[in-house]
């Protein structure tokens, strides 16, 4: 079992109490009515799928519900560190 870190609640729980939500950092459209279907394309489905280091959105679904950064090894699985949703990468 995965325990994931809550960086809002301070606790090491079970990853059965988080939800993975994709990339994160990902730039949004300032203005969205202006992008090509292309540039929606890739805004929309495009992600890195590294192996190794990755960062990543995780929300505390069953917990204090907020939305988090993580910086996982997608080879190992081991989270290296979690950090509060609009702090900088780390």
């Amino acid at each position: 079992m995965l325990l994931i870190r809550c960086p809002y609640c301070g606790h090491d729980l079970p990853e059965v109490e988080f939800t993975y939500a994709g990339e994160a950092h990902i730039a949004r459209p300032l203005d969205p009515s202006a992008l090509s279907d292309e540039e929606w394309e890739k805004y929309l489905f495009i992600r890195n799928n590294p192996r190794g280091r990755h960062h990543e959105r995780w929300r505390h679904s069953f917990g204090c519900g907020r939305f988090f950064n993580a910086v996982r090894d997608t080879a190992s699985d081991k989270f290296e560190v979690t950090y509060k949703a609009g702090e900088p990468r780390k």
